[in-house]
């Protein structure tokens, strides 16, 4: 069966220029003139009909003429899945699953991701990201960021690409089976990171989803300017930004040292160092910090399974509630307040604590509602996220926000 999720390479050469896939036994070649690999294989073999993976179009070799026929479509449309407004807007309302070729049925969007090595911990953030129906939206349409620049000095451009071509793949309603491999998209994530994240070993899912979004929401930056040339040219929110990007104002004092007489701690009492600063910051996702389990066993002497709702867990993020951050030089009160939401907010639930020998997992259990409590927007939403009075708070109960939580960083 064809394959097109493979990095496009000449399997004899490993070149990626002017490369054919043989439609008979799915293999790369570069070329079709007389002299190269494809014209080879075409007469070794016995193998005629080509595809060119850049411009879509189908050859006879040896002979040389190109293939012109309707029947031929399914193929293009499996190498580069395109699709219209309309089908678009109708992902969200469409429930019917559809047939691959192989004949299994799955429903569109919702295809498994091929687990490489050790890509599980970067498949589980696809997935999530897939969903999210702005950027979903956005990268469906090739047209959004085909005219990207494509300078060696910047290889951001790549990982949009990749991305794109990722999500569409996932989406497509005539898949030729029920999974995608994102190898080619792996590929253009160890060269954009330059392999700090690799499918070859496990990483962190965390750290993936914060670099991701940044580098994405970048690139996407760098195209809006590059198509707005000028000094009038103003920055906008990029899809990324306008999906998934919330602001937060960080209030934090630094704690004398309890050693320190009051005469000493007078004398800091002055110094800016030790004054209350209150700083405002962007994110794209929310650390929920889970409470220790317990030390000891119950009754019946089995290991307990602590639980605790998700609004105790958000309670960090209402302005008032201070803690402790400790490093090894000193000591700092923080607390966290909330100035905007996104329309799709994730929340990611810090399980992974790594000690002094191994890495230890909390098995708190999150009982997490399917809507936030209507009490977070309604009459305490001032003091829960201290809304300015300048925003619309009529709309607030109404806005839909979506949640997506991650239980843990190791896959």
């Amino acid at each position: 069966m064809l394959d097109f999720d493979f990095e496009k390479l000449c399997s004899v050469s490993l070149s990626h220029l002017n490369v054919y896939a043989c439609l008979v036994c799915g293999k790369y070649f570069q070329g079709r003139g007389t002299s190269t690999h494809a014209y080879t294989h075409s007469v070794s073999e016995g193998h005629h009909v080509f595809l060119n993976l850049e411009t879509h179009r189908f050859y006879c070799l040896p002979d040389d003429y190109e293939i012109i026929d309707g029947s031929l479509e399914d193929i293009t449309y499996l190498l580069n899945p395109t699709f219209t407004s309309a089908e678009i807007s109708s992902l969200d309302t469409n429930n019917r699953m559809v047939r691959a070729y192989n004949g299994l049925t799955y429903y569109q969007g919702v295809v498994g991701l091929n687990n490489i090595k050790a890509n599980d911990y970067c498949n589980v953030i696809l997935q999530m990201l897939a969903h999210v129906s702005p950027l979903r939206d956005y990268f469906l349409n090739a047209a959004n960021y085909r005219g990207m620049s494509t300078t060696s000095s910047d290889q951001m451009h790549l990982l949009v690409q990749r991305f794109g071509e990722l999500i569409r793949k996932l989406w497509n309603p005539r898949n030729f089976k029920t999974h995608v491999s994102p190898h080619e998209f792996l590929q253009a994530v160890v060269l954009c990171s330059r392999k700090r994240f690799q499918f070859t070993e496990q990483g962190d899912a965390v750290e993936f989803l914060s670099w991701l979004l940044n580098a994405l929401d970048l690139a996407l930056h760098r195209k809006r300017l590059s198509t707005k040339p000028g000094p009038k040219a103003t920055p906008e929110r990029t899809v990324v930004s306008r999906a998934l990007r919330g602001t937060m104002r960080i209030h934090s004092r630094k704690i004398m040292p309890v050693n320190m007489s009051e005469e000493e701690k007078a004398t800091l009492a002055d110094n800016p160092e030790y004054m209350p600063s209150t700083v405002e910051t962007k994110f794209f996702y929310l650390t929920c910090d889970l409470p220790p389990p317990p030390l000891y066993l119950d009754e019946y002497k089995e290991s307990i399974i602590p639980q605790v709702s998700l609004s105790t867990l958000l309670a960090k993020f209402n302005g008032t509630t201070e803690k402790e951050y400790k490093t090894h030089r000193d000591s700092v009160m923080r607390r966290f307040e909330l100035r905007r939401l996104p329309p799709y907010l994730i929340l990611y639930m810090k399980r992974i604590v790594k000690n002094i020998f191994t890495l230890e997992k909390n098995p708190t259990i999150v009982n997490f509602p399917i809507t936030l409590p209507n009490s977070l927007y309604e009459a305490d939403r001032e003091e829960y996220f201290h809304v300015g009075k300048k925003s619309n708070h009529s709309q607030l109960p109404h806005k839909k926000h979506r949640f997506w939580g991650t239980s843990g960083s190791r896959m």
